[in-house]
């Protein structure tokens, strides 16, 4: 039974929305990290590149960050080699050729994303129907007009703050999750931002935040989050068809309390354009066994996200260590050991 509000509220307008978070705080930067002078140098560093970005404008910063980290970033060899092995194991068949062009585009996309934070309000779809346009799927558009809470998903697509946004102008009251950045003082900077354009209802990763989310979904709110991260403490299930450890909390709040999860997709229609896909809620039947309905219910949402990547698998984060580590390298080492079987010399007579 579910324990959220049996009538759902209608729909809000953008100032009811406004006016009941305008003395919402922001959350505050993590506190499990003392401020330490690396951290005060990125901050400066951060400060300045945002300044830039500013004074150069959406478009010209986003080509000028995404020009330079597509020609530098693959010659960062740690990190390319990891999203280089990552494609290798997920898509044995394609040539180095064009897992090196991905492995660019990855990065172009990840400094265009760098470059439009302090751009985040132009990305505000009713300012600038010109940059973002939004389809939303007729179930998805029934469950936004009654105001009815979903859980809402989605993964590092394009540049992933912009869904937040979009979910701010289509008026729909929700909370989101969060992974808190490392240094204390840039994630102050990074939360401030978005508090500015999109919903104030922050909730950071943790055990207190688990208890926060199951309040906002009784409340009768929509949480939101981007559920393609690697957990060590979730449960094995595949993305693109390979063994995944894969976080539960989506599918453990959508089954706890009797709401459907949502899909959402963002793509980079070049530059600093996107378009964002609100999907019908994911075909879910819950049994009643909850470890069971969790396990299905996850598994069917990394197969929601694993489509959103093979479509534009060159606007995904592939720099995580998604899959097992020991899992991609012996793939790896098989494929080499295969290869090189096929390049030997025959010496039958």
């Amino acid at each position: 039974m579910s324990d959220v509000p049996s009538t759902a509220a209608t729909a809000q307008t953008a100032d009811e929305l406004a006016a009941r978070q305008r003395d919402l705080e922001l959350p505050p930067p993590r506190s499990n990290r003392p401020v330490t002078l690396v951290h005060r140098l990125e901050y400066v560093l951060v400060r300045l590149a945002f300044m830039l970005f500013a004074a150069l404008g959406v478009d010209r910063a986003s080509d000028l960050a995404g020009g330079v980290m597509r020609r530098l970033g693959p010659l960062v060899r740690p990190v390319s080699r990891r999203a280089e092995d990552n494609l290798r194991y997920v898509f044995p068949d394609w040539s180095d050729e064009k897992i090196r062009g991905t492995v660019a585009g990855i990065w172009e996309n990840l400094g265009r994303t760098a470059a439009e934070y302090p751009h985040l309000a132009a990305f505000d779809p009713e300012k600038s129907v010109d940059r973002v346009s939004v389809n939303i799927s007729p179930a998805a558009e029934a469950r936004r007009k009654l105001g009815a809470p979903s859980v809402l998903i989605s993964g590092h697509f394009a540049n992933w703050e912009v869904m937040p946004l979009v979910l701010h102008s289509e008026r729909i009251d929700y909370a989101v999750i969060y992974r808190p950045v490392n240094n204390p003082l840039v994630d102050k900077l990074i939360v401030r931002l978005r508090g500015e354009v999109m919903s104030r209802r922050m909730i950071a990763k943790g055990y207190d935040g688990a208890r926060d989310a199951m309040a906002q979904l009784k409340a009768g709110r929509c949480v939101a989050m981007l559920a393609d991260q690697k957990l060590n403490s979730g449960i094995a299930v595949t993305l693109l068809g390979r063994r995944a450890m894969t976080p539960t909390a989506a599918a453990r709040l959508a089954v706890r309390f009797g709401v459907p999860v949502i899909p959402s997709a963002i793509v980079r229609r070049g530059g600093a354009r996107f378009e964002v896909t609100m999907r019908d809620p994911i075909a879910f039947k819950p049994t009643g066994r909850t470890g069971e309905d969790v396990g299905r219910l996850t598994q069917l949402i990394n197969d929601a996200i694993g489509r959103e990547i093979e479509a534009h698998p060159e606007q995904w984060l592939w720099f995580h260590r998604r899959w097992p580590k020991e899992d991609v390298a012996a793939a790896l080492a098989d494929r080499r050991q295969a290869t090189q079987a096929r390049q030997a010399p025959d010496d039958r007579i």
